[in-house]
């Protein structure tokens, strides 16, 4: 069944599978609407082409920029989705894993404090010091954002000077 207008249809058979679970699973309640604002999302399908490394060609939007470099592959569906007052994308796509080759034997790992990580083959990857530097900005933005009230103009512009 191939419906014109694909978020449309995508809606329409999303409310199919809520009635079919409502009246064959026991506890299931009665399919509720999806309010304005709240997990706002539709999806696409047709000719769909990912144009150039963060380029998406999507179907009735147009070429749409992305942020993230996307794989050269044809891409079946779309999702897009806003969280966070920020729009994403997500497709499917037909995965096929290349065999990878085995480079050396068993080698036995060591998780250290100093070191991150010390290999059997005396290799070493160092510490990164993530949680020291998250403490030392977090105490330096702790004063002015305790002060301001939350989503304030006067709050984001006072921390944007940090």
């Amino acid at each position: 069944m191939k419906y014109q207008s694909v978020p449309q249809g995508q809606a329409l058979r999303d409310l199919e599978r809520a009635f079919k679970n409502f009246l064959t699973i026991p506890k299931r309640g009665f399919p509720k609407l999806k309010k304005k604002g709240k997990k706002d999302s539709f999806y696409l399908e047709g000719t769909i082409k990912i144009l150039k490394i963060n380029y998406i060609k999507l179907p009735r939007i147009g070429i749409v920029k992305t942020y993230e470099i996307l794989p050269s592959v044809p891409v079946k569906n779309v999702t897009i989705s806003k969280k966070a007052d920020n729009w994403y994308i997500s497709f499917k796509y037909d995965y096929q894993p290349s065999p990878t080759t085995k480079e050396r034997d068993i080698i036995g790992v060591y998780l250290g404090i100093n070191a991150l990580a010390t290999c059997s083959d005396r290799t070493k990857f160092a510490n990164v010091k993530l949680y020291k530097q998250a403490k030392k900005r977090l105490t330096r933005y702790q004063p002015c954002v305790s002060q301001k009230k939350p989503g304030s103009k006067n709050r984001w512009e006072y921390c944007q000077n940090y």
